[in-house]
């Protein structure tokens, strides 16, 4: 006579059970600082005359600030005390670095090792394709910040110094917060009229959108030029899409701002030749999700905010400061047309056979993008009833973690600024982040249905 023995199923360790995946991390890491900004500038301290802002208006600030986005609905330089601007500042200076970088920055410096979660996290947040050199990451990631910082900060130190006239303490602060605000692409502004009064000054506009750029490049390439600068035949596909693309973006950003607000008596109109091309080419910068205006965006012509809405949405490059799709998902679409239209089978990309999975990834963060930017405009179109021109300004604007702005912000309801809140969140973290965050599991499909092919076009 046989005997069962019924054993137990061994039970998941709880703490294995409710671990968050990569992305889930990344998400409540960047909520989580989020909120603790939200409550620092709730306190009394950190306003001026004790007068602290709304609830709304925090969450909105220290959102704008963590996610690098720059839009404004209280005036920086009146409303925040220095401990406030201090906040802010911290706030842009961890969005920009990561929030897993920089818990794995503070690892490093207590333990000197990283566990194999931290090493994940931190790899999620950085799109790095492995976990064997986060070390090395992190500290390059930091190493680079610092150094960009530093040496605009400098430049603007000096200028504000003996061209403008500030004490030492005055010029130190104003240029360690624009360097910080610039590198990180944040775009906030310690004047009420953000960078107006530095218009036709190169050695204020061009510092700034040097460090832009560079933020903008994101870390992985700015790491490879580094050490490969001479060597552009080892550089990466990654490398070569966001250098391209870059370049192509800024110059058709620059003739195409300037010819449209060339005779613009409002924006461009009133400033010399050599001005209005210097404008032309700093605002053209900004719509890499950097934010800063030496001009009265509300003031340029609605064409103009067109055109500045397909580079705000594009953005810069990835793992770095800048937000948008991302200038490697517009240059993979655009391989794929070009592709397509000749008739070719695969997509080749400098000398390299794209993969496959990529095409997915890049119609599916498009199409989120695209989503988002609709559900946002139109949320903001019927709790407002502004023009569509303006608000779907905004709406990129806030997608794209970009920060310019028609004027409208400081204005909304609190309804309007909580739909901001979400797509700056959204536009920070990227669709693919936020989608792998809130899906349940994953899933392997050990089966294929067959295939037929519908009508496309």
């Amino acid at each position: 006579m046989s005997v069962r023995v019924r054993v137990p199923a061994r039970r998941a360790p709880r703490h294995r059970r409710f671990a968050l995946k990569p992305a889930q991390t990344v998400v409540v890491g960047f909520a989580g600082v989020v909120a603790a900004g939200t409550v620092l500038l709730l306190l009394p301290a950190s306003a001026m005359a004790g007068r602290p802002p709304s609830f709304v208006d925090a969450l909105f600030t220290a959102t704008s600030a963590v996610c690098v986005t720059g839009l404004t609905v209280l005036d920086t330089p009146t409303f925040w005390s220095p401990f406030g601007q201090v906040v802010i500042m911290v706030l842009i200076q961890l969005g920009g670095l990561g929030i897993m970088i920089f818990a794995s920055l503070i690892g490093l410096i207590l333990a000197r090792k990283l566990t194999v979660r931290a090493r994940l996290n931190t790899a999620a947040e950085a799109k790095s394709v492995g976990i064997e050199d986060v070390r090395g990451l992190v500290r390059g990631v930091v190493l680079i910040s610092l150094v960009i910082e530093a040496a605009t900060f400098l430049v603007l130190f000096l200028r504000f110094l003996f061209g403008y006239g500030y004490d030492v303490g005055k010029a130190a602060w104003y240029a360690g917060f624009h360097a910080v605000s610039s590198f990180n692409n944040a775009g906030f502004a310690l004047y009420t009229d953000n960078l107006i009064g530095f218009v036709d000054d190169p050695f204020i506009c061009l510092p700034i959108a040097a460090a832009i750029i560079l933020g903008g490049l994101g870390f992985p390439v700015i790491m490879q030029l580094r050490k490969e600068f001479r060597r552009p035949l080892h550089w990466s596909m990654n490398t070569k899409l966001v250098l391209w693309a870059t370049l192509v973006l800024l110059i058709g950003g620059t003739v195409y701002i300037t010819a449209i607000e060339w005779n613009n008596p409002q924006t461009f109109g009133a400033l010399d030749p050599a001005a209005r091309v210097l404008a032309g080419f700093f605002h053209s910068v900004q719509t890499r999700t950097a934010g800063f205006n030496a001009i009265d965006i509300g003031a340029m012509r609605p064409e103009s905010w067109l055109g500045m809405d397909v580079l705000m949405f594009i953005g810069a490059g990835p793992a770095g400061t800048a937000g948008g799709i991302k200038v490697t998902t517009f240059a993979v679409l655009f391989f794929i047309m070009m592709t397509e239209l000749r008739g070719e089978g695969a997509v080749n990309i400098f000398g390299k056979r794209l993969s496959r999975a990529v095409h997915r990834q890049a119609i599916t963060v498009v199409l989120v993008a695209v989503a988002a930017v609709m559900a946002g405009t139109a949320s903001l179109m019927i709790l407002t009833g502004i023009d569509l021109d303006r608000i779907l300004f905004e709406a990129i604007s806030a997608f794209g973690t970009v920060g310019l702005s028609t004027g409208i912000t400081p204005g909304l309801p609190d309804a309007a600024k909580i739909v901001l809140v979400a797509l700056m969140f959204i536009g920070r973290l990227g669709p693919l982040t936020l989608g792998s965050a809130i899906a349940l599991r994953e899933r392997r499909i050990l089966y294929e249905y067959p295939k037929e092919r519908p009508a496309i076009g």
